[in-house]
């Protein structure tokens, strides 16, 4: 830079400290403008003050915009939480230069309106930083959320002593079946279960993938000594199946979750007798 903008650019770092009230009222007052009811004014502008002297200091010390960058990256993770857009992020950090431009114009000072304009690409820097950081924060948030359904979307259940369910309900793809997985061992292991039942009704296809899929979660049970029923074999899953030439083996499957409960107590040694109206069930230890 030369000596000429050296001294545009100290003339508006020193109006940055001079006017550090007047800009800050003017910045809360065009960013909160822009976030309008969705922000609370008073945490905003606790926040807006921090990057200001944070930006003060980093102009001071040569560029060292640690600091600022970290106070950004922070802002940019406190408004993708609270469900801010990218641009809404990017205009908080930007709307600083419209007040700062104001100041310099009430100030009629050359030297400060010639330094404005570094500094207004050091904000623009800083604007495309914190963009980028929203959008990685955003991201992770999504990965969170998503593994989390995963959870939630993937119960196993004991339906009696020593036999538990695994109801599947969308679409089973690697990520899931690993989840799956795990949490039947788990389960397994904590129950000391030897019965399994993965119903598949709430899966709306099946395919040479998703067969693998369950073919792979019946071969881990069963090294954990549990024993599959895979049910909810529908007409048309059964035809797909039979059609794609997919092989279950020995793996025993049932066209409903009752049928695959049946098939497991009797494996477990439960005898199922019923009753003389033919609607109660009555399950007894087999001496």
């Amino acid at each position: 830079m030369t000596v000429h903008g050296d001294a545009d650019r100290l003339r508006i770092e020193t109006l940055l400290r001079e006017q550090e009230e007047r800009i800050l009222k003017r910045w809360l007052d065009i960013a909160g403008a822009a976030a309008g009811g969705r922000a609370d004014h008073g945490v905003l502008g606790g926040r807006m003050r921090e990057i200001y002297q944070a930006m003060l200091r980093s102009l001071s010390e040569g560029d060292d915009s640690t600091d600022l960058r970290g106070l950004l990256a922070e802002l940019s993770r406190i408004q993708a939480r609270e469900g801010f857009t990218p641009s809404d992020t990017a205009v908080l950090v930007l709307s600083v230069k419209e007040a700062v431009y104001e100041t310099i114009e009430a100030s009629e000072e050359t030297a400060a309106l010639r330094g404005y304009i570094w500094f207004s690409k050091f904000v623009d820097d800083l604007a495309l930083y914190t963009f980028e950081t929203y959008v990685t924060a955003r991201e992770k948030i999504i990965t969170d959320q998503s593994e989390q359904l995963l959870e939630l979307s993937t119960p196993v259940v004991k339906l009696w002593e020593g036999i538990l369910a695994v109801p599947l309900v969308g679409t089973l793809d690697s990520a899931r079946t690993q989840v799956v997985m795990e949490k039947l061992l788990q389960a397994l292991v904590e129950t000391g279960s030897e019965h399994a039942v993965i119903d598949i009704t709430g899966v709306p296809a099946v395919d040479t993938q998703v067969a693998q899929h369950l073919l792979k979660t019946v071969a881990a049970a069963r090294l954990m000594g549990a024993e599959c029923v895979v049910s909810g074999i529908r007409p048309q899953i059964a035809h797909t199946i039979v059609t794609l030439g997919i092989e279950f083996g020995d793996i025993v499957t049932k066209s409903s979750l009752s049928d695959a409960l049946a098939h497991a107590l009797r494996q477990s040694g439960v005898q199922l007798t019923q009753g003389a109206s033919k609607r109660v069930v009555v399950a007894t230890e087999r001496a």
